[in-house]
């Protein structure tokens, strides 16, 4: 095989890219990876990472100031942006150069450039040097997504940011506009408003964290509000006016529309694939709504060319392309895997108080004709939350009724990201009612409301 010839290429260094490449190298395929920019793509150097760093920060700060209720003393609490900024950024540097070593580890050959397929099989690599010519029979599109830009209401890095901009800041917010309430805009409100910013989250959809079952939101905008942030449902901004130093936001609701004063607005309104340039439409790759067009194994229609991650649609979740990664490697080196369920797929807000969910909210079960069973269970019913002073939150899950299997689970309190991990398993392992039930969970742990929460569906709780 020529040295520029492989048996798979891949489009994309983000976590499903790289993941891609490496099982792809570990089932004995020539492999090599193509990235314009970061070894770990954005969720690395500009997503998930950094950000979870600087929401852990956050947080810190945040406990100092209950250093009291602890009894601790804490005095003359303050922070230091550039030097939060700083830590974000070393982490994700680190994990940036990990990459770039399991790559070499696992003898995946790696271009830095622009990539186009000008021919079916064939990849072009604009690198700083020239431009290399690549052949392989399968070539797998990792280009991942960028914010979407909604028409006036552009980023210029000072006035209005996107993700990347809030990652650096150029200053600390005053009076804060966050503009959308997924997990991005959310994170967001979260760290800043934790610092001290006064945070307005505007949703256009009738509430904040649509995705999300409908008494998780109502319970997270209550937490939210506590924390003084000021949130807008069924709201839009219509118009920014960008004079020096200050925004006035056009904002309407019900109908009219109010004047609204901030200094910094954040642009978190979604996501837009990374299509363009690559040559897809000549190859035949179907593109709908800026994203690719891919079967439940991944597969474009064009013979050999696969699309994972966010490029594909949603979930736009960094695990999701990850495993769809490892997915398309095995099908290529001739394997039968199985397909990504989105149904197993968790959500996670890394916000305060967290939120994680994964499978169907109560209102979708009920929409796909199931007859139901809802347990809840409070944090404040819990001894191990109550030690750690996080005594607000719920788990709730959602059973169909006549098989006992767990259609979802929705929590928000502490440490929830982690615990969801637990009804994940039990999904994936196609659980009931009875093995979640006949589970001991340990104790005192936060993991024993998951316990209390099925039980409370079948009548059968013990602590409230």
């Amino acid at each position: 095989m020529a040295s520029d010839s492989f048996d798979m290429i891949v489009i994309g260094a983000g976590p499903g890219g790289y993941v891609a490449a490496i099982r792809g190298a570990q089932l004995g395929l020539k492999v090599a990876i193509v990235e314009r920019e970061h070894m770990g793509g954005i969720c690395l150097n500009w997503g998930c990472i950094p950000t979870k760093a600087m929401l852990r920060s956050s947080e810190v700060f945040h406990l100092m100031h209950r250093a009291k209720e602890f009894g601790l003393s804490a005095e003359g609490i303050g922070y230091d942006l550039d030097a939060v900024v700083k830590r974000s950024r070393a982490v994700a540097k680190q994990l940036n150069s990990g990459v770039g070593h399991l790559l070499k580890k696992n003898k995946v050959t790696a271009y830095m450039g622009e990539a186009s397929l000008p021919a079916k099989g064939r990849v072009s690599v604009k690198t700083d040097k020239g431009t290399e010519e690549l052949k392989a029979k399968n070539i797998v599109l990792a280009t991942g997504a960028r914010a979407r830009e909604l028409p006036g209401l552009e980023a210029d890095g000072d006035l209005v940011w996107t993700y990347k901009h809030a990652l650096v800041p150029p200053r600390m917010p005053k009076k804060l506009l966050v503009i959308g309430s997924g997990a991005i805009g959310i994170e967001f409100a979260s760290f800043y408003n934790t610092l001290g910013a006064e945070t307005t989250v505007v949703e256009v959809m009738e509430r904040i964290l649509p995705v999300e079952d409908a008494e998780i939101s109502a319970f997270a905008k209550k937490a939210f509000t506590k924390q003084k942030m000021k949130i807008m449902e069924k709201a839009a901004v219509k118009q920014l006016d960008r004079e020096k130093g200050k925004v006035t936001a056009h904002i309407e609701t019900g109908g009219k529309v109010e004047k609204h004063e901030f200094d910094t607005v954040i642009s978190a309104v979604g996501i837009v694939g990374n299509t363009e340039g690559l040559g897809l439409e000549d190859l035949g790759v179907k593109v709908e709504k800026t994203h690719v067009v891919t079967d439940p194994h991944c597969r474009t229609g064009v013979d050999g060319v696969y699309a994972i991650g966010d490029i594909a649609g949603a979930p736009w979740l960094a695990h999701k392309a990850s495993h769809e990664g490892v997915m398309v490697a095995e099908l290529i080196a001739g394997g039968k895997p199985h397909a990504v369920d989105p149904d197993c797929i968790a959500g996670c807000t890394y916000c305060h108080p967290q939120i994680a969910s994964v499978g169907l909210t109560e209102a979708q079960a009920k929409e796909k004709g199931y007859k139901i069973k809802v347990g809840r269970f409070p944090f404040i019913g819990n001894g191990k939350a109550i030690a750690l002073g996080e005594a607000e939150g719920m788990v709730k899950t959602v059973f169909d009724e006549s098989t006992g299997e767990l259609l979802g689970a929705h929590m928000v309190g502490a440490e929830v990201t982690e615990l969801i991990q637990g009804y994940i398993v039990g999904r994936t392992l196609e659980t009931t009612e009875e093995d979640l039930m006949n589970t001991v969970f340990p104790h005192p742990t936060l993991s024993e409301m998951m316990h209390e929460s099925v039980l409370d569906a079948y009548g059968r709780v013990i602590h409230i």
